[in-house]
C-alpha cells in the first residue's frame, strides 16, 4: 500500500463533498457532481470503457467487454422500465434520436476516431488520470471538434429528421422509433415487447461476439488483456482469517479490481437513480463544445459572436460553467477516477506509465479527438449520448449507432496500424 496516496485520496474525496455542497448552486448539481464522482471512480475500477468494446476485440480478440456491454444495456433497459411503465414517457428527457444519414455517418466517425485515441466522451476524462498527454490531445480536438459540429447538427435536415419514427418519437419532438409503440397490444404498453426485442438484439451480439473470439482463438491471434486475466483471478475474502484493521481487508475494499459484471451493474444503478433524480439520461459530449467556446472568450469573442456561428443560444457559452450539469459530471468523472488511483495507491505509477509522446502520435490523437467530437454532432450523441443511453430508453438508434461504431472501429483500427507502423 502507498499509505501517503491512500491518505490523500479520502481527503481529496471529502474536500469535493465540503465544496460541491457548500459552492454549486443548486442540489441537483451536487448530485451531478456525485453521478461523476460514482462514474469514474467505477469506469476505472472495473477496467470499463465503451471503446475497449471495439478495439480491444480488434487488438487482442476479446471481446468479454462487448458482451458485458450487452448485459449493461439490457439491465439498464429493465431498471427504466419501472419509471417508463406507469408514466407518459414524455415525461423523461429520452434519448430516443432520431433514425438518419447523420446517426450512420456519426457512428461511423466516431468509431474511426476512438481507434486512434483508445477512448471515447467519457473514456478521455478518466484517461486524463491515467494517460495524460494522449487523453490531452484527445480531448482538445475533441472539444473543437463538438464546437464546429454545432452549426451541422443544429441546421441540417439530415441530422435533424429521422427516416423512421413512431408515436412516443413524435411526441417527444426527435422522432425518433420507441421500441414500446411497436408493441402497444402486448398487455405491458409495449414494455414487455420491447424487453425481449432487445434481449435478442443483445444475444445477436454476444453470439456474434462469441464467433468472432472463437475464430481468432482458432487462428492462434487471441492475445487476451491484462486488466480482464486481472479482474478473472483476484483474490477472494479469506473469511476464516478475516480482520478489520489489516492490509488485506483494505486491499479488498479500495484497491482489488471490480470484475466487468460488477461494474456493469454499478453503472445500472448509477444510470437508473440519474433517470430518476434528474429525468435524464447520461450524456457527456455537448458541453466540450462549450469548453472550447468559453476558451475562445479569453480572447475576447464574444458570447453572441460564438452563438451566432454555433446556431445556440448566447446563454449557452455565457453562463457561468459549473452551473452545466452534464459538465460538473465530467468534472466528476476525472476526479473519481483520480480518487480511486489514490485511495488504491496506484496513482504515482499509472500517472507515469504513458507520459511519452510523439509527433506522429499526436497527430493521430488529434486526428481521433476532431472525428470523434464532430461525430458526436451528427449523431446527437456520443458512445453514452448516442449508444447507451438511447438503447436504455428504448430506441432503435442505439443499436443503429453500434453497428456504424464497429465498422468505423475496424475501419479506424486498421488506418491507426498503418500509421503507426
Amino acid at each position: 500500500m502507498n499509505k501517503k496516496e491512500n491518505i490523500v485520496g479520502f481527503i481529496l474525496l471529502i474536500v469535493l463533498l465540503i465544496a460541491g455542497k457548500t459552492m454549486l448552486a443548486s442540489n441537483v448539481l451536487f448530485i451531478r457532481l456525485l453521478f461523476g464522482l460514482g462514474l469514474g471512480y467505477t469506469l476505472s475500477r472495473a477496467y470499463t470503457g465503451f471503446a475497449g468494446s471495439v478495439n480491444r476485440a480488434y487488438n487482442t480478440g476479446s471481446t468479454k467487454l462487448m458482451r458485458t456491454l450487452m448485459l449493461l444495456f439490457f439491465l439498464t433497459a429493465l431498471a427504466s422500465t419501472g419509471y417508463f411503465f406507469l408514466a407518459d414517457a414524455t415525461q423523461f428527457d429520452l434519448w430516443v434520436n432520431p433514425i438518419n444519414l447523420g446517426l450512420i455517418l456519426g457512428g461511423i466517425l466516431f468509431g474511426f476516431g476512438m481507434a486512434f485515441s483508445s477512448c471515447c466522451a467519457s473514456g478521455v476524462l478518466t484517461d486524463l488520470i491515467t494517460a495524460l498527454p494522449r487523453a490531452g490531445v484527445t480531448l482538445i480536438f475533441f472539444c473543437m471538434g463538438v464546437f464546429l459540429g454545432y452549426p451541422v447538427q443544429n441546421s441540417q435536415g439530415w441530422i435533424i429528421h429521422s427516416l423512421f419514427t413512431s408515436e412516443t418519437g413524435k411526441a417527444l419532438g426527435t422522432n425518433g422509433v420507441f421500441l414500446p409503440d411497436w408493441f402497444k397490444n402486448d398487455g405491458t404498453n409495449g414494455y414487455l415487447g420491447a424487453l425481449i426485442l432487445t434481449g435478442i438484439f443483445a444475444l445477436i451480439v454476444v453470439a456474434l461476439s462469441y464467433l468472432y473470439e472463437k475464430k481468432r482463438r482458432q487462428a492462434n491471434t487471441y492475445h487476451g488483456v491484462l486488466s480482464e486475466k486481472m479482474q478473472d483471478n483476484k483474490e477472494t475474502v479469506d473469511v476464516e482469517n478475516f480482520t478489520v484493521k489489516s492490509e488485506k481487508t483494505y486491499y479488498h475494499l479500495f484497491v482489488s479490481p471490480w470484475t466487468l459484471k460488477q461494474g456493469a451493474v454499478i453503472l445500472t444503478i448509477i444510470f437508473t437513480v440519474m433517470m430518476g433524480v434528474t429525468k435524464a439520461g447520461w450524456g457527456a459530449s455537448t458541453p466540450y463544445g462549450m469548453w472550447f467556446g468559453k476558451f475562445l472568450m479569453l480572447f475576447g469573442v464574444s458570447a453572441d459572436s460564438l452563438a451566432s456561428f454555433t446556431k445556440m443560444a448566447p446563454e449557452f457559452y455565457a453562463n457561468p460553467l459549473l452551473e452545466n450539469g452534464v459538465s460538473v459530471q465530467n468534472f466528476g468523472i476525472l476526479f473519481g477516477t483520480l480518487i480511486f488511483l489514490l485511495t488504491s495507491g496506484q496513482f504515482k505509477r499509472t500517472f507515469m506509465s504513458e507520459m511519452h509522446l510523439t509527433g506522429k502520435e499526436a497527430a493521430l490523437y488529434a486526428l481521433g479527438g476532431i472525428t470523434m467530437g464532430f461525430g458526436t454532432r451528427l449523431s446527437n450523441g456520443c458512445n453514452v449520448g448516442a449508444l447507451y443511453t438511447p438503447i436504455a430508453n428504448f430506441s432503435l438508434s442505439g443499436w443503429i449507432f453500434l453497428i456504424a461504431l464497429v465498422g468505423g472501429g475496424i475501419i479506424g483500427n486498421k488506418f491507426a496500424k498503418k500509421w503507426t507502423a
